[in-house]
């Protein structure tokens, strides 16, 4: 029996058609085989959102009137479901009053066909909306990716709704510096009123600055400033990236140990080697003995995949902020 568990590693589109009438499925599956689709069928309501949330299909073509569980409630589930939401849904009607054709939409239909069903026309309607999907999908991989980066990196940023100040996502860096500056804590913050106006203040002329807008306070655990950038080409409508930095040694020290992966003291031994200190000279900073200062720098050397102390130095210096 074939796996259709959301796991499979499939190159063809799957396609649920869910319709209570076996003619029609057996046309449908026929015309969609015939193209390449790999299909599943459900003849109910319920079996709809079973294979759904099973195999998480590309497109859904789902009838809109049945007995028991009918189509339009079906969309309705599967677009409450945050794992199905994304699916778009085709609904396959009889029914051409513009009542029913809203209801479809509103149930969170992106199309419909009516019945009659003519393969043709559906095989062309699926190929534009899977096309808008994979696109959809593609720029969500691509902000995902560009969020990890930002983590990897060690980079203290954000996304802040501009509105109300709210921060939607931010790197592990920045949720320390929230707390640490801020008092503020946890995935659900809100920025203090006075950044948040400064935030609405900027956002009209922000694309036009030849350079990100500064702001910077002291809390008194250190000068921590904030540089306003334009929101990605994926971020949503009324957002920004905001990216913070300390200007102090420990700030920079954080950003080596969570860019490269290493201990906390490795950082401050590899921070005063990018300074250029010697190591007799960073084990009189750092309060040990130079042949342990010596043994920090091999592990610092492994974990970066370097060789040299000017390698390392190099990357760190290409790490830190200027």
């Amino acid at each position: 029996m074939m796996d259709l568990s959301p796991s499979l590693t499939r190159d063809a589109n799957l396609v649920l058609i869910v319709d209570d009438v076996p003619d029609n499925l057996a046309m449908l599956h026929d015309a969609l085989d015939a193209a390449g689709y790999i299909v599943l069928v459900a003849t109910s309501g319920e079996a709809a959102l079973a294979r759904a949330a099973q195999a998480l299909p590309d497109i859904v073509l789902l009838d809109a009137m049945m007995p028991g569980m009918d189509g339009f409630e079906v969309a309705r589930r599967l677009k409450a479901d945050a794992q199905t939401a994304p699916i778009p849904i085709v609904f396959m009607t009889g029914l051409t009053e513009t009542e029913h054709l809203i209801a479809a939409l509103a149930a969170g239909g992106v199309d419909y066909v009516t019945k009659p069903i003519k393969p043709a026309e559906v095989l062309a309607r699926m190929g534009v909306h899977l096309g808008t999907a994979r696109r959809a999908r593609a720029q969500q991989q691509q902000a995902v990716q560009a969020r990890s980066a930002l983590d990897a990196f060690g980079y203290a940023s954000l996304t802040v709704r501009i509105a109300d100040g709210g921060v939607l996502w931010q790197t592990p860096l920045a949720r320390e510096l929230l707390r640490r500056h801020l008092g503020i804590d946890g995935l659900r913050a809100v920025l203090p009123d006075d950044i948040t106006a400064w935030i609405q203040r900027q956002q009209p002329t922000l694309a036009l600055q030849l350079e990100p807008p500064r702001w910077t306070f002291d809390t008194g655990s250190g000068p921590l400033v904030l540089r306003l950038h334009p929101p990605s080409p994926e971020a949503e409508e009324g957002e920004l990236l905001l990216v913070m930095r300390e200007e102090s040694d420990l700030a920079a020290r954080e950003t080596l140990r969570q860019g490269f992966g290493i201990t906390a003291k490795e950082a401050e031994v590899l921070y005063w080697l990018a300074q250029g200190k010697i190591n007799r000279d960073i084990a009189d900073i750092v309060g040990c003995s130079p042949a342990t200062v010596k043994k920090h720098l091999e592990r610092i050397f492994a974990k970066l995949g370097v060789e040299t102390r000017t390698a390392a130095a190099a990357m760190a210096m290409a790490r830190l902020p200027a």
